[in-house]
Protein backbone atom coordinates (compact mmCIF):
# COMPACT_ATOMS: atom_id res chain seq x y z
CA UNK A 1 0.00 0.00 0.00
CA UNK A 2 2.72 2.72 0.97
CA UNK A 3 4.59 1.48 -2.00
CA UNK A 4 1.62 2.26 -4.45
CA UNK A 5 1.05 5.62 -1.82
CA UNK A 6 4.60 6.45 -3.54
CA UNK A 7 4.36 6.02 -6.62
CA UNK A 8 1.12 7.98 -6.70
CA UNK A 9 2.86 10.68 -5.34
CA UNK A 10 5.67 10.50 -7.37
CA UNK A 11 3.37 10.80 -10.76
CA UNK A 12 1.45 13.74 -9.39
CA UNK A 13 4.66 15.63 -8.76
CA UNK A 14 5.89 14.57 -11.91
CA UNK A 15 2.49 15.72 -13.68
CA UNK A 16 2.79 19.07 -12.05
CA UNK A 17 5.66 20.30 -13.46
CA UNK A 18 5.79 22.60 -16.15
CA UNK A 19 8.30 23.44 -18.58
CA UNK A 20 9.10 27.64 -18.58
CA UNK A 21 10.95 29.36 -21.29
CA UNK A 22 11.27 32.89 -21.96
CA UNK A 23 8.98 33.36 -25.40
CA UNK A 24 9.57 35.79 -27.75
CA UNK A 25 8.52 39.44 -27.59
CA UNK A 26 6.83 38.90 -30.56
CA UNK A 27 5.51 36.04 -33.12
CA UNK A 28 6.99 37.96 -36.13
CA UNK A 29 9.02 41.03 -36.90
CA UNK A 30 8.45 45.01 -36.37
CA UNK A 31 10.89 46.65 -38.75
CA UNK A 32 10.71 50.34 -37.09
CA UNK A 33 9.96 52.95 -39.73
CA UNK A 34 10.22 56.82 -38.73
CA UNK A 35 6.64 57.66 -40.78
CA UNK A 36 4.38 57.80 -37.90
CA UNK A 37 1.45 58.50 -39.85
CA UNK A 38 1.19 54.82 -41.57
CA UNK A 39 2.59 52.87 -38.80
CA UNK A 40 1.99 50.99 -35.63
CA UNK A 41 3.79 52.01 -32.57
CA UNK A 42 5.60 49.04 -30.92
CA UNK A 43 8.71 49.03 -28.27
CA UNK A 44 9.29 52.31 -28.67
CA UNK A 45 9.42 52.55 -32.38
CA UNK A 46 7.10 52.52 -35.44
CA UNK A 47 7.06 49.53 -37.29
CA UNK A 48 6.65 48.86 -40.98
CA UNK A 49 3.50 47.34 -42.95
CA UNK A 50 5.05 43.94 -43.03
CA UNK A 51 4.07 43.14 -46.57
CA UNK A 52 6.73 46.00 -47.65
CA UNK A 53 9.69 44.94 -45.49
CA UNK A 54 12.79 43.62 -47.45
CA UNK A 55 15.96 42.30 -46.90
CA UNK A 56 17.77 45.55 -46.84
CA UNK A 57 16.10 46.12 -43.35
CA UNK A 58 17.76 43.12 -41.15
CA UNK A 59 21.24 43.99 -42.86
CA UNK A 60 24.35 46.59 -41.34
CA UNK A 61 28.08 46.45 -43.04
CA UNK A 62 29.77 46.85 -40.02
CA UNK A 63 33.18 48.23 -41.14
CA UNK A 64 36.46 48.23 -39.41
CA UNK A 65 36.39 51.12 -36.91
CA UNK A 66 39.25 54.17 -36.90
CA UNK A 67 41.28 52.93 -33.39
CA UNK A 68 44.01 56.22 -33.66
CA UNK A 69 42.67 57.72 -31.04
CA UNK A 70 43.84 58.36 -27.20
CA UNK A 71 41.94 54.92 -26.67
CA UNK A 72 43.34 52.89 -28.99
CA UNK A 73 39.37 51.72 -29.62
CA UNK A 74 36.44 52.52 -31.65
CA UNK A 75 33.14 50.94 -30.79
CA UNK A 76 30.81 50.58 -33.93
CA UNK A 77 27.04 50.00 -32.24
CA UNK A 78 24.44 47.81 -34.54
CA UNK A 79 21.40 48.60 -32.72
CA UNK A 80 17.81 49.05 -33.96
CA UNK A 81 19.31 52.30 -34.75
CA UNK A 82 21.11 51.10 -37.47
CA UNK A 83 19.17 48.15 -38.63
CA UNK A 84 15.34 48.43 -38.30
CA UNK A 85 14.25 45.35 -38.45
CA UNK A 86 15.70 44.68 -34.76
CA UNK A 87 12.98 46.34 -33.60
CA UNK A 88 11.30 44.10 -31.12
CA UNK A 89 14.06 41.26 -31.54
CA UNK A 90 15.48 42.14 -28.18
CA UNK A 91 19.11 42.32 -29.18
CA UNK A 92 21.64 43.91 -30.76
CA UNK A 93 25.42 43.79 -31.34
CA UNK A 94 28.46 45.75 -31.04
CA UNK A 95 31.96 45.75 -33.49
CA UNK A 96 34.76 46.84 -30.93
CA UNK A 97 38.42 47.29 -32.86
CA UNK A 98 41.21 47.60 -31.11
CA UNK A 99 44.98 49.22 -31.99
CA UNK A 100 47.53 47.03 -30.04
CA UNK A 101 47.31 47.98 -25.90
CA UNK A 102 43.71 49.56 -26.82
CA UNK A 103 40.94 50.26 -24.23
CA UNK A 104 37.62 49.95 -24.22
CA UNK A 105 37.06 51.96 -21.09
CA UNK A 106 35.09 50.66 -17.90
CA UNK A 107 31.24 50.80 -18.65
CA UNK A 108 28.17 49.52 -17.78
CA UNK A 109 25.52 47.61 -19.82
CA UNK A 110 37.29 41.87 -15.73
CA UNK A 111 39.19 39.43 -17.22
CA UNK A 112 41.43 38.44 -20.18
CA UNK A 113 40.22 35.89 -23.10
CA UNK A 114 41.61 34.20 -25.78
CA UNK A 115 41.17 34.42 -29.50
CA UNK A 116 37.36 32.51 -30.17
CA UNK A 117 36.41 32.56 -26.18
CA UNK A 118 32.88 34.02 -25.00
CA UNK A 119 32.35 35.77 -21.56
CA UNK A 120 28.96 36.50 -20.67
CA UNK A 121 28.60 40.50 -18.75
CA UNK A 122 25.58 40.44 -16.57
CA UNK A 123 23.38 43.29 -16.85
CA UNK A 124 24.59 46.39 -15.00
CA UNK A 125 28.38 44.88 -14.20
CA UNK A 126 31.09 47.66 -15.02
CA UNK A 127 33.36 45.95 -17.06
CA UNK A 128 35.96 46.50 -19.57
CA UNK A 129 38.44 45.04 -22.69
CA UNK A 130 42.05 45.80 -23.25
CA UNK A 131 43.87 44.07 -26.20
CA UNK A 132 47.08 43.09 -24.17
CA UNK A 133 48.31 41.71 -27.90
CA UNK A 134 50.91 43.38 -29.77
CA UNK A 135 48.43 43.11 -33.12
CA UNK A 136 45.35 44.49 -33.79
CA UNK A 137 41.94 42.65 -32.45
CA UNK A 138 38.34 42.57 -33.17
CA UNK A 139 35.42 42.15 -30.51
CA UNK A 140 32.24 40.90 -31.34
CA UNK A 141 29.37 41.38 -28.59
CA UNK A 142 25.97 40.46 -28.33
CA UNK A 143 23.78 42.68 -25.88
CA UNK A 144 20.32 41.53 -24.78
CA UNK A 145 18.19 44.79 -26.14
CA UNK A 146 17.65 46.36 -29.34
CA UNK A 147 18.89 49.68 -28.01
CA UNK A 148 21.24 49.08 -24.52
CA UNK A 149 22.92 52.57 -24.49
CA UNK A 150 26.43 52.81 -22.97
CA UNK A 151 27.65 54.57 -20.01
CA UNK A 152 31.23 55.26 -19.87
CA UNK A 153 32.38 55.45 -16.01
CA UNK A 154 35.75 58.39 -16.08
CA UNK A 155 33.07 60.58 -18.70
CA UNK A 156 30.37 60.13 -16.67
CA UNK A 157 32.27 60.90 -12.92
CA UNK A 158 35.03 63.70 -14.22
CA UNK A 159 33.22 64.68 -17.33
CA UNK A 160 29.75 64.90 -16.13
CA UNK A 161 28.17 68.14 -17.23
CA UNK A 162 27.14 69.54 -14.66
CA UNK A 163 29.93 68.80 -12.62
CA UNK A 164 30.26 66.65 -9.88
CA UNK A 165 31.70 68.30 -6.78
CA UNK A 166 35.31 67.47 -6.01
CA UNK A 167 34.81 67.50 -2.48
CA UNK A 168 32.40 64.21 -3.21
CA UNK A 169 34.79 62.77 -5.56
CA UNK A 170 38.09 63.34 -3.42
CA UNK A 171 35.73 61.75 -0.37
CA UNK A 172 34.40 58.94 -2.61
CA UNK A 173 37.89 57.67 -4.69
CA UNK A 174 40.06 58.51 -1.29
CA UNK A 175 41.77 60.85 -3.16
CA UNK A 176 43.47 64.54 -2.37
CA UNK A 177 41.77 67.38 -4.16
CA UNK A 178 44.47 67.98 -6.70
CA UNK A 179 44.43 64.60 -8.61
CA UNK A 180 40.25 64.72 -8.83
CA UNK A 181 40.86 68.62 -9.97
CA UNK A 182 43.05 67.22 -12.85
CA UNK A 183 41.29 64.89 -14.37
CA UNK A 184 37.92 67.10 -14.16
CA UNK A 185 40.19 69.59 -16.72
CA UNK A 186 40.76 66.09 -18.97
CA UNK A 187 38.97 65.86 -22.06
CA UNK A 188 37.33 62.79 -21.87
CA UNK A 189 37.16 60.71 -25.33
CA UNK A 190 34.28 58.77 -26.18
CA UNK A 191 34.76 55.57 -28.46
CA UNK A 192 31.58 55.48 -29.11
Amino acid sequence: MKSSYLIFTAFLALASCALAFDPSPLQDFCVAINDTKNGVFVNGKFCKDPKLATANDFFFSVKEGNTSNSLGSKVTPVTVNEILGLNTLGISLARIDFAPRGLNPPHTHPRVLNKGDVFVFPIGLIHFQLNVGYGNAVAIGGLSSQNPGVITIANAVFGSNPEISSEVLTKAFQVDNKIVDNLQKQFWFDNN
